[in-house]
């Protein structure tokens, strides 16, 4: 079984929640803290590709909801992706790497059927 990658901050709740999720659950992974290693160019692309940009950036956030209008306005993918390298608070959280595909947020069932 390939070693499963789990990527977020380790301050957020949600966060907090999909890791007692997964070792409740027995499910061994790795922790990579986006805010304090950053994250790839390529690795972010490949988010955005499978999930669309609109799904990875996390808009809900207070850092999202500080930038200025003008950050805000006329977001398009190239856009976004500056932004989330800029800030990876940013990035929706967590994104779970299962190797062949990712999961963007925690849902208990997407993880159990995903994880099944």
């Amino acid at each position: 079984m390939s070693q499963r990658t789990i990527y977020g901050i380790k301050a957020c709740d949600t966060m907090k929640k999909a890791r007692t999720w997964l070792e409740e659950h027995g499910v061994e992974y790795a922790f990579h803290d986006y805010k304090a290693t950053g994250i790839d160019r390529e690795r972010l692309q490949q988010w955005c590709s499978e999930h669309g940009w609109q799904t990875v950036l996390n808009r809900a956030g207070t850092t999202f909801r500080k930038l200025d209008d003008a950050q805000k306005a006329d977001l398009d993918e190239a856009r976004a992706i500056e932004l989330m390298l800029a800030q990876p608070s940013m990035i929706k959280r967590p994104v779970l790497d299962l190797g062949d595909r990712t999961l963007v947020g925690f849902k208990p069932d997407a993880y159990a059927a995903a994880l099944a």
